[in-house]
């Protein structure tokens, strides 16, 4: 999950992708970790499908081509960081679902995984990009808020 530089967008953006589907699955399966982990999931693997698509055809309008299935290809494995930032947000979920945590504390650690891997990307971007301590807790913050953002909706819609 941490991978290399071209991997921080995608880890971003999987992250956010997975705490908002969890968030909203809670609600519909407020019993059922295995239901909220499998709409979680399906729902980062159809969103990444649509970014890897979108993304196909803009590469393709740039080059005034139809991209090749290489190319096209190319595209899915660079942006793989999508769905692999659900897995271990997912993994709480599902320790909870086989009975290792409480339902309530598997989804919260869900969270918190998910937090923890929003300030870990800031940081590795505060770092590739070389930024000043200023710089560096900004861009931790914000990943930081988009998370707690997130967290906070879940804990008014929900409870």
């Amino acid at each position: 999950m941490l991978g290399d530089r071209q991997t921080i967008a995608g880890t971003v953006y999987g992250t956010i992708v997975v705490l908002a589907a969890l968030m909203g699955g809670v609600k519909a399966f407020p019993n059922d970790l295995w239901g909220l982990a499998a709409v979680a999931a399906v729902t980062t693997l159809v969103l990444w499908v649509a970014h890897v698509y979108s993304h196909g055809l803009g590469e393709s309008l740039n080059l005034g081509r139809r991209l090749t299935a290489g190319e096209l290809r190319e595209i899915a494995q660079r942006e793989f960081s999508i769905p692999l930032a659900g897995v271990l947000p997912l993994a709480a979920v599902v320790l909870g679902a086989v009975g290792v945590l409480e339902a309530g504390t598997a989804v919260w650690a869900a969270f918190l995984v998910g937090l923890a891997t929003l300030g870990a990307q800031g940081l590795r971007y505060a770092r590739v990009e070389q930024l000043s301590t200023t710089g560096t807790v900004l861009t931790v913050a914000i990943n930081l808020a988009l998370g707690l953002t997130i967290v906070v909706m879940k804990a008014i819609l929900v409870h």
